[in-house]
Formats: structure tokens, C-alpha cells, sequence
């Protein structure tokens, strides 16, 4: 009937290691442009990567993700293709 909630803190998310995404930039602005259609821009979604302070935490977790859609640390699918490729 009743669930029980559990309060993550701030401590434990960083455990998790995903503690970076309250802070990153995209979650205060329209998820959408980091979302665009097949073909739409990304330029906005870009710009915001830019400035934020956790772009690098959150390209590593979409690289460790495998993660498809999306701009993830200011680059896009195909950018992340581009330098999973040149790691190998």
C-alpha cells in the first residue's frame, strides 16, 4: 500500500558517481535541444556544454554508457563515434 521513500543525499549520488548531473548546466535549461531530430541543430545544446563545469564527467559517463542519443558532454552521437574509434 505505502511505499517507503528513500532520500538519496548529495554524498551517496557522488558515490554513485553520478553526483556531477545537479550540477551540470543542461538540467536547468529545455531538454530538448539536447535532443534535437534527426537533422535539427545542436548549435544551442553545444553552447551550454561549453560553460558547464561537469562537461567532462558527463562526456566520460556517456562514453562508459555507450549512450546513442543526445549531445553528451558538448558532442554528438556521431562525434562520439568519431573518438571512440580513434581510442581503439
Amino acid at each position: 500500500m505505502y511505499e517507503l521513500l528513500t532520500v538519496v543525499t548529495s554524498e551517496e549520488e557522488d558515490d554513485d558517481g553520478l553526483g556531477w548531473q545537479e550540477r551540470a548546466l543542461c538540467a536547468q535549461t529545455d531538454p530538448e535541444a539536447f535532443f534535437p531530430e534527426k537533422g535539427g541543430s545542436t548549435r544551442e545544446a553545444k553552447k551550454v556544454c561549453t560553460s558547464c563545469e561537469v562537461r567532462s564527467e558527463c562526456l566520460d559517463y556517456a562514453l562508459a554508457h555507450d549512450e546513442r542519443f543526445g549531445i553528451w558532454g558538448g558532442l554528438s552521437e556521431r562525434e562520439r563515434r568519431k573518438l571512440k574509434k580513434r581510442a581503439v
